[in-house]
Parts: C-alpha cells; sequence; structure tokens
C-alpha cells in the first residue's frame, strides 16, 4: 500500500464517518479528521468537493483521489487490499487474521499447504491496534502491536500464504469431503479443512447513550482514537489489563485519565496495576459503575453510580474509552458448529469442532486464556491437528479425486 496522506471530513455524529474511521483504525491506516463542524476551510473543501452539497464523508486522498460516502469494499480498493482469492480450492482456508490464524496459516505453509486466510477488517486482529505489546517473550523492551501485526503478516507472505482483508464470511458448510466458506459479496472459496480464528471484539456497556455516541465520545480503541483527545480529560472503563494498559497509553495525549471499575481494585497484573497507581495523571474510582452517557450530537458527560452507597455524580469527560471484556466474533457459526451459551466455540482436545475437519483457536475458542502468547500456540498446535486430519483425509481418497483437487487449486 503506498503512503498517503488521507483527510477525512466529516462530523462526530455522522454514521458514515465513524464506520470510515473505524475502517483506517482497523487497517492501521494513518488519517485527518477534520470536523466540518469546527472547521470552515473543511466545510469549504466538503461543498467543492460536492458541487456546493454537504455530503459526508468526503475523503481525500494523497493523490487528490475524493471518495464520497464510500463503501467498506471501496475504501478497501482504493488502498490496494486484496479482497478476492485467486483460486477455488485450498488446502486449508483460515477464518480469522489475527495472531492464531496468521500463526496457523504460517506453519500450514511451510509444510506445503495452500493456504488462504480470510479477514473481516484488518490483518494482525485485536494485536495490530494495540499500542505497545509489553508480555510476548523476546522482545524485553516491548514491540509495538503494529509493528508486530506487519512482521507476521510479512513472515506468512514469504512462505506464500495468501491473504484477504476487509472481507466478511456470512457462513460455512460442509459438501461431502469439502469444507466451503460464503462470504458476503456472494463468492465462496473450498477447502479440505479450515480453521476458525475469528477473535472477539471488545464488550459494550449496554446503558442509555452508548450507541448513540460510538465514535462521538465513546471508543473502544485508544491507539485509533487516543490521539483526538490531546491535552483534554479522559475516562476508561473496566479494570482488567486491556483498561489499565491502555489508560497509561492515553496520558501520552490526555492531560488527566480517570478509570472506572466496578470492583474494588483493579484486576489487571501487578506491573500493570504499577504503572497506573504510579502514574500522577490518573485517578481511579473503586466500586462504580456507568449509568449512561449524556449529550446532544457529542457526548457531554456520564453519569457514574457508587455501588456502595447507591449515589450518582455525573462528570464531563471528552472521551471514554471502554474495555470490559471480550466477546467472540461467531454469529455467523450459530448453527453450524457448537456453540457454548456465551457464544465461545467447543472443541476437542485436538481443537475439532463438531464439523469434521473444522478447527477452532484463539480467542473465540471455549477455554482458550485469551493472551497472545497462548493465542500464537493455539495456532501452531491447531496446524499440527490439521496436518493429522488431512493426512487422513488424503489416505482415504482414490488418486485421481486428489490430482483433481489439486489443478482446481493451481
Amino acid at each position: 500500500m503506498a503512503d498517503q496522506h488521507i483527510r477525512l471530513y466529516g462530523t462526530t455524529w455522522c454514521q458514515d464517518c465513524k464506520r470510515a474511521k473505524k475502517f483506517f483504525g482497523e487497517h492501521r491506516v494513518p488519517y485527518d479528521f477534520i470536523d466540518v463542524d469546527a472547521d470552515r476551510e473543511g466545510l469549504r473543501v466538503v461543498e467543492e468537493s460536492n458541487g456546493g452539497k454537504r455530503i459526508i464523508p468526503t475523503i481525500v486522498f494523497g493523490d487528490n483521489a475524493v471518495l464520497i460516502e464510500p463503501s467498506n469494499a471501496e475504501l478497501a480498493a482504493k488502498l490496494g487490499l486484496r479482497t478476492r482469492a485467486t483460486c477455488p480450492f485450498y488446502d486449508v482456508v483460515i477464518v480469522g487474521g489475527g495472531p492464531t490464524g496468521l500463526t496457523t496459516a504460517l506453519y500450514a505453509a511451510r509444510e506445503g499447504l495452500d493456504t488462504l486466510v480470510i479477514e473481516r477488517s484488518g490483518l494482525g486482529g485485536q494485536a495490530g491496534v494495540t499500542e505497545l505489546l509489553d508480555n510476548y517473550p523476546g522482545f524485553p523492551e516491548g514491540i509495538g502491536g503494529a509493528e508486530f501485526a506487519d512482521r507476521l503478516v510479512a513472515q506468512c507472505q514469504r512462505f506464500g500464504v495468501e491473504l484477504l482483508s476487509a472481507v466478511e464470511v456470512s457462513s460455512i458448510e460442509t459438501d461431502g469431503q469439502y469444507r466451503v466458506v460464503k462470504l458476503t459479496d456472494g463468492n465462496e472459496v473450498r477447502s479440505y479443512a479450515m480453521l476458525l480464528a475469528p477473535g472477539s471484539t471488545y464488550r459494550r456497556l449496554g446503558v442509555p447513550g452508548e450507541e448513540d455516541f460510538i465514535g462521538a465520545g465513546v471508543h473502544f480503541c485508544a491507539t485509533c482514537d487516543g490521539p483526538f483527545y490531546r491535552g483534554q480529560d479522559v475516562m476508561v472503563i473496566g479494570g482488567g489489563n486491556s483498561a489499565t494498559e491502555e489508560a497509561v497509553f492515553l496520558t501520552k495525549f490526555a492531560s488527566h485519565v480517570t478509570i472506572v471499575t466496578n470492583g474494588p481494585q483493579l484486576t489487571s497484573s501487578k506491573v500493570a496495576q504499577e504503572k497506573v497507581l504510579g502514574a500522577p495523571q490518573i485517578d481511579v474510582c473503586y466500586n462504580t459503575v456507568v449509568k449512561a452517557f449524556k449529550g446532544d450530537h457529542k457526548l457531554a458527560g456520564v453519569v457514574l453510580g457508587d455501588q456502595t452507597n447507591g449515589s450518582e455524580e455525573e462528570l464531563h469527560p471528552a472521551g471514554v474509552f471502554v474495555f470490559i471484556g471480550l466477546q467472540p466474533n461467531t454469529a455467523f457459526l450459530r448453527g453450524a458448529v457448537d456453540l457454548n451459551d456465551a457464544g465461545f466455540i467447543t472443541t476437542s482436545p485436538t481443537f475439532e469442532t463438531s464439523m469434521p475437519g473444522v478447527f477452532a483457536a484463539g480467542d473465540a475458542r471455549a477455554g482458550s486464556t485469551k493472551q497472545l502468547v497462548s493465542a500464537a500456540g493455539e495456532g501452531a498446535t491447531a496446524a499440527l491437528m490439521i496436518r493429522q486430519y488431512l493426512q487422513s483425509v488424503r489416505e482415504a481418497m482414490p488418486t485421481d479425486a486428489v490430482e483433481h483437487d489439486m489443478a482446481a487449486a493451481m
């Protein structure tokens, strides 16, 4: 992808603007956001680009190309992202391009297996939009999430893994000896084996006003949106590792960070807690829950409830970052493979799901630890299990059928 100076002209309340910002954030594409409600020159650019009309988002690229209200597919095409598979058949198709899926792909490709990775957002998953990975073995000073993701992608490419991003899977099914992945664009790909590694996303609070202000004061990615709050007060909801680590990161931009947690103490690692408690810019509100978000087009206030005495108060941070746990990205799998009550994929000890030939690993697998290093470890283990499965499949197949599938993949 060529370097492009991208300017996104929009507003904080525009839903399509929020979607475009989310797309750029997930794909780690830098851009400048110009709020045309507050920037007269920005509004002039929008009107000039739209024949006098005020249509947002208006996105201007470094080559002076302009996209008006672009879809994610149009953004992907402009950025040069690969969104179409080159073959109808692969040995292994991996749904999910985070550390788990990419590790499986790396191991599979090194075994000489034709491997395709399909990622609905940006390759690298949540690790790619984390400011600093401080607990991955072998990096004593830590490593930036974007750099880690880029290295893993480059390693997969070195071994010939085919990588698709901004491509969403609608469903999976079995067709005889094949596993079929159906895509939301109407296309499908087939394989002998499949790995499900769709990962998870941050849970929402589910309180009044949250949905209204997502992208307009309420956020789930400090790396993506923290720089918008330079010199301002922000709030972080949650008390675990993600919340505390992102709170420390936000001190690079915000003048003050308030952590709100519903427990009597932080639940993050001791190291993370020490960083928080030793930061003069950070305060912690314990035994406190969010009752509601208030405002018009932008977030104006957060109503907090004290669980010890039932009192309420309203604070006025410029932005709020929510880190209260994860939910699996498995809605597209309901009815296809067994899920537990929380929506996580259940597997056998060999990581195989209830659908033969379909394996699962990483954050979306029931029983996983939701840690980066174990995500990579599960990816490697899944690759070994898939290799054993493919050996058994090929031993049972007639020679002419194997040759036919190999030809289809060429």
